[in-house]
């Protein structure tokens, strides 16, 4: 009987202090619903951007590799402008946006959606303050990622820029040359000429796949794909973390509660981006020039400081902001297309989901 009595009890008082299981937590997705919005926010932000300035785009390049000295030159914006229209059309003016917003896509993707997860990572959730410091730790290495992650296609977008403009370029050759010819590339080394581009490229040249494989053929291997990529990541650190920081801190004065009109937004993006480029533009010059060099056997730079050594002592400082003019002309609408889309691509994404 007391066995039978004290089973039921002792099961009873081992049930009792069992310590309670813990339920399992629900595994999150890898890829959430809001890193998801954040992704392609990004990505319809970028290409959105870069469609509405392509022309701007494409005159800075120009502008940034041609020869300072040699006739033939693009001067003047609106009178660029003009000439790369009865020249090339439309298609001029869109040469390069293909490529361009195929690597604006993820590179603006990418950017966007890592400087959100990386202010969260760093201010732990929202516990801590998110001071400017935070700010631009945050941008900075959101710009280290985008680079990474999209350089080749920069550089091959560079090329396609330029294969076409019929412009003076610099070469270490001082042989004559046709003055006029159809298809002319931009080089940028000791002394000026015309290079004829024909025997060098051709139709299937003028493509993404095609210049991308005469560029790992005929240049190093797969490591041409990546030159001046030190260069740039040194110039869109600072770039993208002065930019998300300008911006964020305008958003506060010109966008009060209540005062968030549109044009009121895409003056917080059009003075955010003016402010980070024009302190940045050099290094933007240089890794344009880098990228281009070595094209039809032009003189190669060294590096990047090589390439800043030989643009200091043949144009002076003022090389190092050649095509700044038609650049802020581009980013006040660029970067101000940029942030407005983004937040509108968010906020409808995230309401709907």
């Amino acid at each position: 009987m007391t066995s039978t009595a004290t089973s039921p009890g002792t099961s009873s008082n081992v049930e009792a202090v069992r310590p309670p299981v813990a339920e399992a937590k629900p595994k999150e997705p890898w890829l959430s619903p809001q890193l998801s919005s954040y992704f392609i926010a990004g990505g319809v932000a970028g290409a959105a951007s870069r469609t509405v300035v392509s022309p701007l785009e494409r005159l800075k390049i120009i502008q940034q590799v041609q020869s300072p000295t040699a006739e033939g030159r693009y001067k003047g914006v609106w009178a660029s402008l003009v000439r790369m229209w009865k020249e090339e059309g439309v298609r001029g003016y869109l040469r390069g946006n293909g490529i361009n917003c195929l690597r604006i896509i993820p590179y603006s993707a990418v950017q966007f959606t890592s400087y959100e997860q990386l202010k969260k990572w760093f201010t732990n959730n929202g516990e801590k303050e998110l001071d400017t410091a935070t700010r631009l730790s945050a941008g900075a290495l959101a710009g280290v990622a985008s680079v990474c992650s999209t350089y080749p296609l920069d550089l091959v977008r560079s090329r396609l820029s330029i294969a076409t403009a019929s412009i003076t370029v610099q070469t270490t050759a001082t042989t004559a040359m046709p003055t006029k010819p159809a298809l002319a590339s931009a080089y940028h080394t000791s002394s000026s000429a015309y290079i004829p581009t024909s025997p060098a490229l051709n139709h299937k040249d003028l493509t993404v796949w095609g210049m991308s494989l005469k560029v790992v053929r005929e240049e190093g291997g797969i490591r041409a794909l990546y030159r001046g990529i030190v260069a740039t990541a040194a110039g869109v650190a600072p770039y993208v973390g002065i930019n998300f920081t300008a911006y964020e801190t305008l958003r506060g004065i010109i966008t009060p509660p209540g005062q968030s009109s549109v044009p009121r937004k895409l003056l917080c993006g059009a003075l955010a981006g003016s402010v980070s480029q024009t302190i940045t533009y050099p290094f933007d010059v240089l890794r344009r020039k880098m990228q281009v060099t070595g094209m039809g056997g032009a003189k190669k730079y060294n590096g990047a400081l090589d390439a800043l050594r030989v643009t200091l002592s043949t144009e002076g400082p003022k090389g190092l902001y050649r095509g700044l003019w038609p650049n802020l002309l581009k980013v006040a609408p660029s970067i101000a297309t940029s942030f407005f889309t983004y937040e509108l691509v968010k906020e409808f994404l995230l309401g709907t989901s």
